[in-house]
């Protein structure tokens, strides 16, 4: 398991798909599930969707990633972005190829586990703010008609018109939060940041979902914070009339939004046991 999962990490961190180049990892991807699915959905920009099984009796998951990096090397960058792997940690642009490497490695898992519920691989552009802010410059067209969390908005405009509706859209990203140690934080509470209105029916289905993960693994540790589940949140439940939860599970990471971040690799194989634990017990349900 870890070595799969880490390559496909190191593959992706390599990339040097900046904000607004997010295309640049496309092939690697395509490479992964052209083995594995032909069900695409076309969506505006460099975002991509896939889907694994189409069984209504069964719930639909989202599994969803940001594709883009922060470009901390200018204008001469590297063809290959640092990667380096200890027994430890593994350390480079994490910030998103974990989340990246994490739905690669459960898209193959998937082909293992038919009885997995039905799921969605959302890949999204434009999830980073730091480059529209700082430096536009190194964005194409100077960053113009780009917009930060662009990317998720635009896949799930895409899947409401499609009809292709997740019942729960769980982001796979990296957390700040823990400052150096280990550890894996869930967000479930999007609606204190996205500005959307609370309903009780929602806050409940929420609820049930955390104390799901929680009795999984009770280290799990509660907090909020901002990136794409924020706007799966928002589009989902604001556009459809349903309530589709929206939580993000992340392992530490530190540094952040610098070069040479680290993710301990026990975190993500405890993240990697978590979330299989939360598919087989979904598999369990019927709609």
């Amino acid at each position: 398991m870890v070595s799969n999962l880490l390559s496909h990490i190191k593959q992706v961190a390599e990339c040097p798909s900046f904000s607004t180049y997010e295309e640049r990892l496309h092939p690697y991807i395509y490479s992964v599930f052209e083995s594995i699915t032909d069900d695409e959905l076309i969506v505006e920009g460099n975002n991509l969707v896939f889907r694994l099984g189409n069984n209504p009796n069964k719930p639909t998951i989202a599994l969803t990633a940001h594709l883009d990096k922060i470009n901390h090397y200018g204008k001469d960058y590297p063809d290959l972005l640092p990667v380096a792997i200890t027994d430890h940690y593994i350390e480079g642009a994490m910030d998103n190829s974990v989340g990246v490497g994490l739905l690669l490695y459960f898209a193959g898992k998937a082909k293992e586990n038919p009885s997995w519920p039905n799921l969605l691989f959302f890949f999204s552009e434009m999830e980073e703010s730091k480059g529209l802010k700082e430096h536009p410059d190194l964005l194409k067209n100077n960053g113009k008609d780009f917009d930060h969390g662009m990317g998720a908005r635009r896949i799930a405009q895409a899947c409401i018109d499609k009809d292709w509706l997740p019942d729960q859209v769980i982001t796979l990203d990296t957390t700040p939060l823990f400052k150096g140690k280990q550890g894996i934080a869930l967000y479930a509470k999007h609606w204190e940041l996205n500005g959307l209105e609370e309903t009780e029916s929602l806050r409940l289905i929420t609820e049930q979902v955390v104390q799901n993960f929680l009795a999984i693994d009770s280290t799990i540790q509660l907090h909020n914070n901002t990136n794409d589940y924020l706007h799966y949140g928002y589009e989902f439940n604001a556009h459809t009339g349903k309530d589709i939860i929206s939580i993000a599970l992340e392992p530490a990471i530190y540094p952040y939004h610098q070069k040479g971040e680290r993710v301990f690799i026990e975190d993500l194989m405890q993240l990697v046991q978590i979330l299989k634990a939360y598919l087989k017990y979904n598999d369990k349900l019927r709609k």
